[in-house]
């Protein structure tokens, strides 16, 4: 043994732990994998008594006792706490989004828009004309609130800005804030709820005081449905959270006064959804219908976003707005980019009135598949469907003009037929809805009338008349035998948040009259379509054939082919490369864009 050997120059003992030093390096004993030489060594000693301090000290070795650090222990009998309160922080930061302290996120997570940044005005906001005008008060209150004051006058509290998605409430609230120059609180209704009891309603306090802080100011909350809707009694899975957070905004919109300066808008494109203590006199007064622009609406619109985009000679803004109905804003706003887009892939130094009705086919009906490879009879087939509508359209007086109609493939379509209102329509009348009736059928007469046969192709044709027809006959009264009586009441689920049952309220018997007049109009539509092909049946072989060569017809091509004329420069079919068994299965429908973006209102 070492020790025996007088080989043990030191010692140290730490709690029974015998550390030793030699005099001399050793070698490790025999046996082991490894041979090398040491001269520290640790030994377990178990326990140390009397007998063994006297050996220690008859063989000469310096040995001395030393307390243990207990700061190692310590640590490791705190590192799940240090590990636990770490991941607990780490969730706090992650759930307010940003390093704003371990407390805060009871904190408003608004975006203040102050005046120093790029302002929006009212010349950024196009289409909502009488909007502008709801909203022209606010201005002048926060510009000049003795002027109201004066008289004994009140200010609204809240404004409620309403209208479909797109239209532009929030831009038209940042503008109210860039023409009033005012600070503009920016926040979401859904930024109010976290997953932490009584998040909602701390955070609702905080933001009415950060607006109080900065009067006069504009309070902007988007999508407010999302914390406002109707409250119930646990039907329909209440959710107590967002219930809070709705009673705190109740209590704050009350506590404070217009004269402080603090304006509250709301946007919302379900008002129907939100909880009638929100919408009483006192909280939001006054309600901004924001809808989709008409014509002039559009026409402006496109003006607001090709400021900046230089235009060719050929661009008619009028003739775009007319052709796109239904779009909103925001839709417009793409179509802009969509033509830019493609001028630039082209190399051009501005967007032409191609780019435009390019983009505009692409926004509304999907981009070109001309890779798309179909067969000569399936072309020959899609291009008399197509002329049955095109020509019924032009034969109809009733019928909205024609704007250009087309055999190349976008989306899912295989053909599309444009029409172009000349006005905005807002009612419809009977003779109108009967010739929409017989334009969506004029596809499937010209396919029965040249091949003998239907196709696939007219499905959706059929689901649009299908459903106009249904209307006429359920809601606008246009069927004689059944008069003037809506049929079907539709309720209204404010907890699934949309119209989601209809309730019949009448007898089987009225039911069966409802189907036959149904039928009665549709196949009403089907003979005068067939009607008007047959006895031109000769021209629509001559648009058919056109339609084949040139791909794409407009309405003057058109009118020129009807009156004996003869087109120059036909577009020449690109090569295609051979179709896929994909692309064959997915030509099962075709789409159409007839069928009005607006539905007749009640009047």
């Amino acid at each position: 043994m070492l020790l025996e050997e007088g080989k043990i120059q030191s010692a140290i003992i730490i709690d029974n732990e015998f550390h030793g030093h030699l005099v001399a390096e050793e070698l490790t004993p025999p046996g082991r994998r490894q041979q090398h030489t040491f001269r520290d060594f640790v030994v377990d000693l178990g326990v140390v008594d009397a007998q063994t301090r006297e050996e220690w000290l008859k063989y000469g070795v310096d040995f001395r006792f030393q307390k243990p650090s207990n700061w190692l222990n310590i640590f490791f009998n705190f590192l799940p706490w240090i590990l636990f309160i770490g991941l607990w922080l780490f969730i706090l930061r992650q759930m307010q989004g940003g390093p704003k302290g371990a407390f805060s996120f009871g904190k408003s997570k608004a975006k203040l828009i102050s005046e120093d940044k790029a302002k929006i005005t009212f010349k950024d906001v196009a289409g909502a004309e009488e909007a502008k005008q709801e909203l022209q008060e606010i201005i002048e209150f926060l510009k000049d609130p003795r002027k109201f004051q004066r008289l004994g006058g009140r200010i609204p509290k809240g404004v409620l800005l309403v209208g479909p998605p797109g239209t532009g409430k929030t831009h038209m609230a940042r503008a109210v804030a860039g023409e009033a120059d005012v600070p503009f609180f920016l926040m979401s209704g859904s930024d109010f709820v976290e997953m932490f009891v009584g998040v909602g309603a701390s955070r609702v306090r905080d933001l009415f005081e950060q607006g109080k802080n900065h009067a006069p100011c504009i309070i902007f909350i988007d999508e407010i449905d999302a914390v406002g809707r109707h409250r119930g009694a646990g039907i329909g899975g209440g959710h107590d959270e967002r219930e809070q957070t709705l009673n705190q905004l109740l209590v704050e919109m009350d506590g404070f006064e217009s004269k402080e300066g603090l304006i509250l808008i709301a946007a919302t494109n379900r008002p129907d959804v939100l909880d009638p203590a929100l919408l009483r006199p006192g909280r939001f007064d006054r309600q901004v219908v924001v809808d989709r622009p008409d014509v002039r609406g559009r026409e402006g619109i496109l003006k607001v976003h090709t400021r900046n985009t230089p235009l060719s000679d050929d661009v008619n803004l009028q003739v775009l707005a007319r052709g796109t109905p239904g779009l909103a804003g925001a839709d417009l706003a793409n179509l802009v980019n969509e033509a830019a887009l493609l001028a630039s892939r082209n190399s051009r130094d501005r967007v032409t009135m191609n780019d435009f009705e390019d983009a505009k086919d692409k926004v509304m009906m999907g981009a070109e598949r001309r890779s798309l490879v179909i067969s000569d009879k399936e072309k020959r087939l899609t291009s008399y469907h197509e002329i049955g509508h095109a020509l019924v359209a032009k034969l109809i007086p009733e019928s909205d003009p024609l704007h250009k109609v087309t055999i190349i493939p976008r989306g899912r379509a295989l053909g599309v037929t444009h029409t172009l209102p000349i006005d905005e329509r807002h009612t419809y009348p009977q003779s109108y809805c009967e010739a929409v009736l017989a334009y969506a059928l004029g596809g499937r007469i010209a396919e029965k009338l040249v091949f003998g046969e239907i196709t696939t192709g007219g499905q959706q044709d059929y689901r649009m008349a299908t459903n106009l027809a249904r209307q006429m006959v359920c809601d606008w009264g246009m069927s004689p035998k059944l008069g003037p009586i809506a049929y079907g009441q539709q309720n209204d689920e404010i907890f699934l948040g949309r119209e989601m049952a209809q309730r019949r309220d009448h007898s089987d018997r009225v039911a069966e009259m409802i189907d036959e007049e149904i039928k009665n109009f549709v196949l009403k539509a089907e003979s005068r379509a067939e009607q008007l092909l047959s006895d031109n049946i000769d021209k629509v072989h001559i648009l058919a054939k056109a339609l084949l060569e040139f791909e794409t017809l407009d309405d003057v091509q058109l009118n020129q082919l009807l009156e004996g004329k003869t087109l120059e420069k036909p577009v020449e079919p690109a090569k295609q490369p051979e179709e896929s068994k994909e692309d064959r299965e997915d030509q099962t429908s075709e789409q159409h864009t007839s069928e009005p973006e607006k539905q007749p209102s009640d009047d």
